[in-house]
Order: structure tokens, then sequence, then C-alpha cells
């Protein structure tokens, strides 16, 4: 049996990526298909692998793979896997759009559908220009309309959670079995330090909404370290306007990273997410979990139950 997997880019390490690990601790000898691959931003163990790119790669090392969003389905689309019996989709865009032959089963683990075509839409276009925005709506539409086609192209769906689970059945109207992303649990460890300092860690994108945590520490003069790099820094930050209390300090090592986990006073986590290995691991750091998981209002209600963590 020849087996396949394929990835919608690998240019910076998030939660999907972790799942790809585990996928090729699994699979060792599948090839990676995807759009793009920087293996500068990505963690060693995706390095120096089978990762075969898109027509959209070239020569390139790309950061910033949304500007090549609209040609996406096109780059899927003309992979060539009819070698394959198995094909194993990671896809939380256009991944699963790939074209298989009929002989073969295409598994697509759906860490959530494209999310700024659908339930994200709306605070994806939030600040454009009104020309733009036009655009962007129209273009979106006709993405919509592929996202939707190109899930019928998907013989058994795996949701990462139950909320992605619902998505999948409301968007494509398709049943999936729930099959939680990987959490290293055993990274992290319980520390009797305790640091006096807030904590963000992730890649840094809008729909994660840390600017309300760089926000709230500002407003209020706490201390926040900020670990993780993405599209989002520069606007971060802007909002942090230099304060010394806000630390950024991008990529980390784990070693690094499970130290501030582990000493932190709280971990902030504001956004709304698929499934949140994040949070899982602060659980794995610490005796009780300071884990913040709820999307905050504007006007900064800094409570957990009935305590204030602030």
């Amino acid at each position: 049996m020849k087996l396949a997997i394929v990835h919608d880019w690998l240019t910076n390490m998030g939660g999907a990526e972790q799942a790809l690990i585990n996928f090729k601790e699994i699979y060792p000898e599948a090839p990676i298909y995807t759009t793009f691959y920087n293996p500068n931003n990505l963690d060693d163990k995706l390095k120096g692998i089978d990762v075969r790119t898109s027509f959209l790669q070239k020569n390139k090392m790309v950061t910033n793979h949304k500007k090549y969003f609209p040609l996406m389905p096109l780059a899927f689309e003309n992979f060539n896997l009819n070698e394959y019996d198995v094909i194993l989709s990671s896809s939380s865009s256009c991944a699963k759009g790939i074209i298989t032959k009929p002989g073969s089963i295409h598994i697509c683990y759906c860490h959530t559908p494209m999310r700024y075509a659908w339930e994200l839409r709306d605070d994806y276009i939030e600040g454009m220009g009104k020309i733009k925005r036009r655009l962007i709506k129209i273009l979106l539409h006709y993405m919509r309309i592929w996202d939707l086609s190109s899930a019928s192209r998907v013989d058994y769906f795996i949701a990462n959670s139950t909320a992605v689970q619902k998505r999948i059945k409301k968007h494509y109207k398709r049943d999936s079995v729930v099959i939680n992303g990987p959490v290293r649990c055993n990274l992290f460890n319980i520390s009797e330090n305790d640091g006096d300092y807030y904590f963000v860690i992730s890649r840094l994108v809008t729909y994660k909404r840390f600017d309300l945590a760089v926000k709230a520490c500002k407003e209020l003069g706490k201390k926040l370290v900020v670990i993780g790099d993405g599209p989002e820094r520069g606007n971060l930050e802007k909002i942090a306007d230099g304060d010394k209390n806000i630390v950024f300090l991008g990529r980390q090592p784990d070693d690094v990273v499970k130290k501030y986990m582990a000493e932190c006073k709280a971990l902030l986590y504001p956004g709304e997410e698929d499934f949140g290995v994040v949070p899982l691991e602060a659980q794995a750091s610490r005796t009780t979990c300071n884990c913040i998981w709820q999307r905050w209002s504007t006007r900064f209600s800094y409570r957990w139950g009935n305590r204030s963590i602030f």
C-alpha cells in the first residue's frame, strides 16, 4: 500500500504542523505534498524530509502564504497522486481539494473548514477598504463554492474536535469521527517557581485575538511575555507601543517554552480555537490550571469564573 500525505503549507509551526509530525512518525516513508515549504521556520522533525511542493513555490522561501490563496485550489488540483492507494490530507484550507484516482481512498484530517471563507469571513475582511472588501467578498464567494465542491472528493472525514465536527456537518453536510489532536504533555513539567508575568504562546495571527491580551496587560500595567511569530506580530508591537512590560521573544526552543509556561502567573488565550493545544499544554505544566480560555469583550472583563485573574 502506497500512502501520501497532503498538507496546506509548511511555512511556520502550529497545531496542524505538530499533527503532521505525528503523521510522519506513523508513516515515515510517505512523501508530503504541499504548496510551500520553508524549513527555516519549522521544527527539526520537519527538516530533511521528502516534501514535494506546488508550482507556486518555484525558488522562493515563502513566509506569507496568504497572498497566494486564490491560486491554492489550482495548485492542489495539479498534483498527480495516481500512484498512491491512500491519501491522508491535513487540511484547514485547500489541501482536501486534491484529485485522486477512482480506486484510492482519501481520508481528510480536518483542523477546521476554511475559517476565513465561512464563520470568520466578517472578521477577516474587517478593517479593509471599501473596494478591497468588495473584491474579497467576491473571491470568498467563489472559494466557498470550490470548498463545498472539493469536500465531496473526500471519502472519510476526521475532525480534531467536536466543534470542528459540527462545522463539517454544517458546511459540508458530511459526517465525521473525532480524533483529538496530539498534545505534547511529556514535554512540560510543574515548576515551584512562580514568575510575576502573564504568558502568550502561539502563531501570531489575527483570529487568535492576542491584541486583547496585549491591550489588557498594557492598560493594567502587567507584565506579558509573548513567544511566537507571525503576520500579526507587527500590529501587536504597535499596540504595545514600546511598553517595557510587554516582551516579544519570537520563536523559541522547547526548553525556553516549557520554562515560561511552567512559571507564568497565567496563560492568556482570548481567541476561540478549533481544538486548543496550548491550554492543554498549560494544564500539563501546573497543578492549578490558570489558563483563560474564552473570548473577552472589548471592555476587558478580566475574570475567570468568580475569581479575578488580574
